[in-house]
């Protein structure tokens, strides 16, 4: 079953992809083109941290494959098998999954797995040979390799794609429909193209065939010169869409997603019924954001935490400030704002982010006491901007209240006690879970901190980290 109606009612469902060993293998003078900020301690993202994430995912949606056995799957000699999906004593959720498993089950259809690999060695430009190699892997080990990059002794036949912990991007479900993604960079093509293979070829959406959205780059567009197939290019990336309500969608229009994408999504969702209301935000194209959800994200109902620097809070030029005249006010940070409504032509501008997501919390989800907006880094220079960086603003609500944001963000925290709500590190949580001192359904305003410091550096948070595909209806 898939069905996302909101961004925070309870998750119970979603995609998530463990570090593989492909994180371990980037190196300095590809980290940038890899999209990562710095290389990363694999190891330590993945005991220390990761595997915090995982664990928590599985004591909200799917207890009994935890409860009682934290000891166990974190005992050294196990070698992490539990968080293994190509390891038999793999968790084997069907409630928290792993692409890389879902993989390795549909690589069991001979046909599928020709048609894969051989896509796959066409978009890596690999020999003949090595594709031949690859046919006679046992499906998990081939599943790994794809991933990965890497051969069970050892061979690295391309390069890997480390951005596969960032499920966000790759497809996001909006109501009954998966909409596909198309990303902006070559690194993620591979991952794109995994994806897309598991999505239609899986058991899992089986029932959703005929609600797969995919967008296309428009007919004859192969024949545009280079400069113009730029302006017309048609991206989109997980992280620039939100369902926030059955009857409206929120859509980044950013450095990852174009303009050209959102027509073709907005044309799409009017024309099926799938939505009433579409909002598109535009940010500035730079690497600070990447995506809205590196911006804004939704905590409750009425309470959002958001970037100061593109909301209300930011800086206006002075009116006595004669200079402005003839600065580029495409520079500015302030976000460009439309909701577009099926049957209207005309759309509707808001002015400020704060006002987007108050008419949503009030008139999409019902509240009448006034949004609460919590800033990065309590708004506080220079904490503000450093936070936001670390993905104060990415965090991944398990219910209404109830969100996962990075222990290194801690101006930010301040900001959710002051509006009300407990803060707790992840182990502690997972601590009194294990103790019977208290259970998920008796947590309720809470942000919970996972350790975050590997895992920041490949700049993408708990809402990046995750692929909702079924929340329960508000």
């Amino acid at each position: 079953m898939i069905n996302v109606s909101s961004e925070v009612g309870t998750l119970k469902r979603v995609m998530i992809h463990s570090p593989d060993s492909g994180l371990g293998k980037v190196v300095p003078s590809k980290a940038q083109d890899w999209l990562f900020e710095d290389i990363i301690h694999l190891e330590t993202m993945r005991r220390d941290e990761y595997d915090h994430y995982v664990k928590l995912l599985l004591y909200f949606l799917d207890e009994s494959k935890i409860r009682g056995k934290m000891a166990e799957v974190d005992n050294p000699a196990n070698k992490r098998a539990f968080y293994k999906p190509d390891d038999a004593l793999y968790f084997n959720s069907d409630k928290v999954i792993d692409p890389q498993f879902l993989l390795a089950q549909i690589l069991e259809d001979g046909d599928i797995r020709l048609k894969l690999v051989s896509s796959v060695c066409a978009v890596e430009r690999c020999s003949y040979r090595t594709q031949l190699t690859l046919m006679l892997l046992e499906s998990r080990e081939l599943a790994k390799t794809l991933i990965s990059g890497t051969t069970p002794n050892g061979a690295m036949l391309f390069p890997p794609i480390p951005n596969f912990i960032f499920t966000r991007d790759i497809g996001i479900v909006i109501n009954e429909h998966l909409l596909l993604n198309r990303p902006a960079k070559l690194v993620r093509i591979r991952e794109s193209l995994i994806m897309k293979y598991i999505f239609h070829n899986h058991s899992y959406f089986e029932a959703c065939q005929d609600k797969i959205i995919e967008v296309s780059e428009e007919d004859h567009q192969f024949f545009l010169s280079d400069e113009d197939r730029i302006l017309n290019e048609v991206t989109l990336e997980g992280g620039d869409v939100m369902t926030v309500s059955p009857e409206q969608i929120l859509i980044g229009c950013s450095e990852r997603t174009s303009l050209t994408a959102i027509n073709q999504i907005i044309s799409y969702l009017f024309e099926k019924n799938i939505a009433k209301r579409v909002s598109v935000v535009k940010i500035p194209s730079k690497r600070d954001f990447m995506h809205i959800d590196t911006v804004f994200t939704q905590v409750k109902k009425d309470v959002w935490v958001l970037f100061g620097a593109l909301s209300r809070e930011n800086k206006e030029f002075s009116t006595k400030d004669f200079t402005r005249h003839f600065i580029d006010k495409s520079l500015s940070y302030r976000p460009h704002i439309l909701q577009f409504e099926k049957g209207k032509e005309i759309p509707h501008k808001f002015d400020f982010l704060e006002d987007l997501l108050d008419d949503i919390s009030r008139y999409d989800l019902g509240c009448n006491k006034g949004t609460k907006f919590i800033y990065s880094g309590n708004n506080e220079f220079p904490f503000e901007q450093r936070e936001q960086w670390t993905d104060s603003c990415n965090v991944l609500a398990l219910k209404e209240g109830v969100v996962v944001g990075y222990d290194r963000n801690a101006k930010t925290a301040e900001a959710f006690t002051a509006q009300g709500f407990q803060v707790i590190k992840v182990k502690d949580l997972l601590d009194k879970f294990e103790a019977n001192e208290l259970t998920p359904a008796q947590v309720t305003d809470t942000l919970i901190l996972l350790p975050s410091a590997e895992l920041s550096r490949a700049r993408g948070g708990s809402h990046c980290m995750s692929m909702p595909l079924w929340r329960e209806h508000l």
